[in-house]
């Protein structure tokens, strides 16, 4: 899950008026869909000027919910859907081949390889699902949209990719056992195929290699590459040299490579959805940046994950000096974080200073004392 920090310096007196946070989602519009921009939700009034801002009693500090000046859009980001669709008809019209002369030529390497692919054929069928779903905009229901569909889809991916290789393992083993004669030719030639076709899909699913979803579906296609490698070094060595343990040979290293590949993918799908903190953000870093902006006196319960991979989001309870407004020291920290970190997602709640003990005097009292 995101980190969780509580700094020690924040004062148990702070306010616990309900109206106090509203880190809540912005309203949603009709015109939700067409807002850009970086997005620094400061806790208190801003850019778009919340009529439900309320004042926090003796700290200065407003309690609605701001983005700073700046639009900013839950709705989906544009995933290569176009992409996808061609990536699937190259894959699965090939892998009908490659089956076909897996049985004539009695290539296990072939056999694994369409397999593969016709597997993977339904893994980008998904992916295309998932993308269109992405797309769709934000709702009451779904304040952050559906874009982390596409991590949902990268998961399915991931495991039926795990699940592939220990298929091809487990057969690749009972082929070395028991060794079957291929036709070393036609293993060659469809193999150098089925690398062509691998390499264009490859291709165009790089150009969206950022999406979650389209990295899971650009892994069974290199895997599929991988494959047909293994397939054309396999019916090298079966028509030059005769040697019929190459065909699961080959199988077993293809196997390796996917599983490992896939486990890659699939730690990084579990962070995001367990909200881990992204790789590439530093939280103390944050939290001192947090620190050093004039009129911060402490920081509290500070969270950093990603919605997606390509969306990091903070949020912060941040307590102010007394001499200090709320809402200013919001949207220094929210400028901040923007300039130092990249952050364009940002929520800060800010907290007025604990109120100062005054010792009371009771006549009778002290005088008994």
């Amino acid at each position: 899950m995101a980190q969780h920090w509580t700094d020690s310096s924040a004062h148990p007196g702070r306010s616990k008026d309900p109206q106090a946070h509203s880190a809540g989602p912005d309203p949603i519009g009709p015109n939700d869909k067409g807002r850009k921009g970086s997005h620094s939700d400061t806790g208190g009034q801003g850019g778009h000027g919340d009529k439900t801002a309320k004042s926090i009693k003796g700290g200065g500090a407003h309690g609605g919910h701001s983005h700073g000046g700046h639009g900013h859009s839950h709705g989906g980001l544009s995933t290569p859907t176009r992409v996808l669709g061609v990536t699937l008809c190259l894959t699965f019209g090939y892998a009908v081949v490659e089956a076909a002369m897996g049985v004539v030529t009695g290539s296990l390497s072939l056999l694994a390889d369409a397999g593969h692919m016709i597997t993977d054929s339904g893994a980008l069928l998904l992916s295309l699902v998932v993308a269109r779903i992405a797309t769709r905009p934000r709702s009451v229901s779904k304040t952050y949209g559906y874009r982390r569909a596409e991590v949902i889809g990268a998961l399915a991916n991931t495991v039926t990719m795990l699940v592939i290789s220990g298929v091809i393992f487990v057969e690749a083993l009972q082929r070395l056992a028991s060794p079957r004669t291929v036709d070393g030719h036609g293993l060659f030639y469809t193999a150098v195929g089925g690398l062509l076709v691998n390499v264009v899909a490859a291709m165009l699913l790089s150009r969206g290699s950022s999406n979650l979803n389209v990295r899971s579906a650009l892994l069974h296609v290199v895997g599929d590459a991988l494959g047909s490698v293994g397939a054309i070094v396999a019916g090298l060595c079966v028509t030059y040299f005769g040697f019929m343990l190459a065909d699961p040979l080959a199988s077993v290293a293809i196997a390796v490579v996917i599983g490992v590949g896939s486990l890659r993918l699939l730690r990084e799908t579990f962070d995001v959805l367990m909200e881990s903190t992204p790789p590439d953000l530093d939280i103390h870093l944050l939290e001192r940046t947090i620190l050093e902006t004039p009129g911060v006196e402490a920081v509290h319960d500070l969270h950093v994950w990603c919605l997606t991979p390509r969306e990091p989001m903070l949020t912060a309870h941040v307590v102010h000096i007394l001499s200090a407004h709320g809402t200013d020291v919001a949207k220094r920290v929210g400028e901040r974080l923007l300039s130092l970190h990249g952050l364009t997602h940002v929520t800060i709640q800010p907290e007025p200073p604990a109120p100062e003990l005054v010792p009371l005097r009771i006549p009778g009292r002290d005088k008994k004392a």
